[in-house]
């Protein structure tokens, strides 16, 4: 801070200081209504599946959990059409998680599975 050797320097810091105080009391409301609308519960909702979305390792999650599920609800109605007791259906239904895991907790090894399968039928050609 300068010195204030008269009034007119006293009157020009009480207007540089009257200044700074408004620019800053702007700053502090912006400030404020950001972190207000950030903490919107709907806002915290739409930023968790914005960061969601744009997280790979979510993505694969989400495709590896989805061919899971599909392959075992595949293996168990094909395994229900051919079994008529409740028992059988039982069995079904564990076959179900079983497949659904196995290709959950294996994509690799199902993608290079359904790729050489893919090879297979796209290398016969109809004659």
């Amino acid at each position: 801070m300068e010195k204030i050797y008269s009034e007119n320097d006293l009157n020009r810091i009480i207007l540089q200081l009257e200044s700074k105080q408004t620019i800053e009391a702007k700053l502090l409301k912006e400030q404020f209504y950001l972190t207000y609308e950030s903490l919107k519960p709907i806002n915290i909702i739409k930023n968790i599946f914005k960061q969601a979305s744009e997280s790979q390792e979510i993505k694969e999650n989400i495709i590896n959990s989805s061919v899971g599920l599909t392959a075992g609800y595949l293996s168990k109605i094909l395994f229900e059409t051919v079994a008529n007791s409740p028992l059988k259906k039982l069995v079904g239904s564990v076959v179900m998680f079983s497949v659904k895991n196995a290709v959950a907790h294996n994509p690799v090894v199902i993608k290079l599975l359904l790729n050489g399968f893919l090879k297979i039928i796209s290398s016969k050609k109809p004659q």
